[in-house]
């Protein structure tokens, strides 16, 4: 009998592990297969995900077959029958070592994307992954917990050899192991959906476990229906404060679209939840919005947006506030526009799907910390932002989602937009530190990381 998929396999697995629920145990998946099994266990056992990052050393003509493996603090296990056994040398294997040291040190940059690891000294540590064939990574997980001074480590697996699971109970203080199948040849033939897991979900993942854990929300400020005036134009709009708001987004919607884009008020509610206020307000009057010279006209969408910054400068508690501007497709451009002005004061910017090349010239003048968001797939939108980052002066990056098209209509897509966004926010208009720029992203001016991208050209507008 195989399991669904790795989802499935945790749920089953978790119910193996009720019994250490009141350890207020910590639960690491092994990246990249490991972590949507953990995160099944994790919100089962209502504990804390964390990933321990490993690599397998494997045979130099045989790179499936491990010879050993390391972990992260410069853990290392070899087979030393397996060396035995294949003749490998002392040269062979200070070789792949640092191959795969070099990639362990890259994974880790790119998985942890700036979030600190969860401490394990003194708790009880579930090693968990989607299966075990050799053991080799599994045995240098345990030893990097137990490094970091946990008190008791847990292997958790859906299945492994039996060999491999009577030989891992000298690594860890307990085994969990739901299956160990005499017919063994892989692990991916006990599951019926085995696909890759990409660095993209294992990201997603940490970031959604970390949400589930967030402490609810403080009431909120405000809540209201308002109204801005511009030049005999009424602009209706929806402002949201949350208790003790550490700063406030303003968002530019794209053409085709108003302040009750669901795609811009799941952001926002992410934003807000922690503890970001926003404004979500129309550009253009209903009267304006079926000329389409106006909803193109990026000056006077820009000096709108301006005029709306200046009028929260005079609200009741969003005075003295930091502000950011979060745009979506053309929005993004009246966004830079009016951020590279010199009547507003703008901390960052985030772009969705944006369209910064209408924003011309400006783009030389914006200053702010800007994160391009664009999905992978999107990939006249992906051309156009990467020749953007690269005009503009200050810390900017381009985070490719990836298989993403222009409206983030995926699964889990929009839910990395807002989480890329709650987290440029937060640390450039919070009070918190700086963090480094964002998983998925592609280094400008500023710092970043290289992302991936995709296929399937998109040049849309609507937001």
């Amino acid at each position: 009998m195989r399991f669904a998929d790795r989802a499935a396999a945790g749920h089953r697995l978790a119910e193996r592990l009720t019994r250490f629920r009141d350890e207020n145990p910590v639960v690491t998946g092994l990246p990249r297969g490991g972590v949507p099994v953990a995160f099944a266990v994790a919100r089962a056992l209502r504990a804390p995900l964390d990933v321990i990052v490993v690599r397998k050393l494997g045979l130099p003509w045989r790179p499936e077959l491990a010879f050993g493996a390391l972990g992260e603090d410069e853990v290392r296990v070899i087979d030393e029958n397996m060396v035995r056994r294949t003749g490998l040398t002392t040269d062979q294997i200070a070789a792949v070592t640092e191959t795969e040291g070099a990639e362990l040190r890259r994974r880790v940059s790119r998985l942890r994307s700036g979030r600190e690891r969860i401490p394990l000294a003194d708790r009880t540590v579930i090693v968990v992954d989607d299966g075990v064939a050799t053991g080799a990574t599994a045995r240098a997980a345990c030893r990097v917990a137990k490094a970091q001074g946990a008190a008791r480590v847990v292997l958790a697996v859906p299945v492994a050899t039996r060999d491999a699971a009577a030989d891992l109970r000298a690594s860890a203080d307990d085994v969990v192991c739901l299956r160990t199948p005499a017919d063994f040849r892989a692990v991916g033939q006990w599951y019926r959906d085995f696909r890759p897991t990409s660095d993209a979900e294992v990201g997603d993942l940490l970031r959604r476990a970390a949400e589930d854990r967030r402490p609810p929300p403080a009431p909120l400020l405000r809540d209201d229906e308002v109204a801005l005036r511009s030049a005999g134009a009424v602009l209706p709009g929806h402002l949201t404060l949350p208790g003790g708001p550490t700063g406030l987004v303003v968002f530019a919607h794209g053409s085709g679209s108003s302040r009750h884009s669901p795609r811009n008020r799941h952001v926002a509610a992410v934003l807000n939840r922690a503890g970001l206020g926003t404004l979500l307000f129309d550009l253009l009057a209903p009267a304006e919005e079926a000329d389409r010279t106006k909803v193109f006209d990026i000056p006077l969408l820009a000096g709108r947006l301006a005029e709306a910054t200046n009028w929260l400068r005079t609200q009741p508690g969003t005075t003295g506030l930091p502000v950011g501007y979060f745009g979506a497709s053309t929005g993004a451009a009246a966004a830079l526009v009016a951020a590279a002005g010199a009547d507003v004061d703008v901390r960052a910017i985030v772009s969705r799907g944006g369209r910064p090349d209408l924003a011309g010239a400006a783009l030389h003048r914006v200053r702010a910390p800007t994160l391009l968001i664009v999905g992978g797939a999107d990939d006249v939108v992906l051309r156009l932002n990467r020749r953007a980052r690269a005009a503009m002066p200050g810390e900017t990056c381009l985070a490719v989602v990836p298989g993403a098209t222009h409206l983030f209509e995926e699964p889990g897509a929009l839910d990395q937009v807002a989480y890329l966004a709650r987290d440029w926010f937060t640390t450039r208009l919070g009070r918190g530190p700086r963090t480094p720029a964002p998983a998925l992203a592609e280094s400008g001016p500023g710092e970043g990381k290289e992302g991936p991208d995709g296929r399937s050209p998109h040049s849309g507008s609507a937001s």
